[in-house]
């Protein structure tokens, strides 16, 4: 019995040690590979963008803090979907910056005429814009009669974003 519990005892070292030493490299030799992965994809994909083939996406590191946006004059019109009355905003959004954005929200605020808020609707893009990407926001807000002017916001997951109104993207 008293072999049994040493043979779990040993087993269970064996396991941590073996744990505890796989995350980190002991030389630069095994840190090594994850450059070497690198280097040879961007020759099958300068050699395929030579031939007309679009290149292999690239990954780019997310903004930290305030980040730069461009958008175009929303267009703002009335819609029944589903047997329920919208107000459909369609924006068109432009990632400025040289870094992706992480987490886009665009929030639209609904007011009276007093200037409270009466509704609203939010928007959330599913993965980082990417440098100069060109992104259609589609907002549906539920109609209310009481509703008079709008306000947009937009933000990242990373800090803030400065948008400002562009002409065309």
């Amino acid at each position: 019995m008293n072999n049994y519990r040493m043979l779990a005892c040993a087993s269970a070292i064996a396991v941590f040690a073996a744990a505890g030493c796989a995350g980190t490299p002991e030389t630069a030799e095994e840190a090594a590979p994850a450059a070497a992965v690198e280097a040879p994809a961007a020759a099958p994909a300068a050699a395929a963008e030579a031939d007309g083939e679009a290149a292999a996406p690239r990954l780019v590191p997310a903004v930290q803090g305030e980040a730069q946006l461009g958008y175009t004059t929303p267009d703002v019109r009335n819609a029944t979907i589903d047997g329920r009355e919208f107000v459909v905003t369609t924006i068109e959004v432009k990632n400025m910056s040289p870094g992706a954005i992480a987490g886009l929200l665009v929030d639209e605020f609904w007011y009276d005429r007093a200037g409270n808020p009466v509704t609203g609707a939010n928007f959330r893009h599913p993965r980082p814009l990417q440098p100069e990407e060109v992104i259609t926001v589609t907002l549906e807000t539920p109609r209310n009669a009481q509703m008079d002017r709008n306000q947009y916001s937009f933000t990242h997951a990373n800090g803030e974003i400065v948008a400002t109104l562009q002409p065309e993207l």
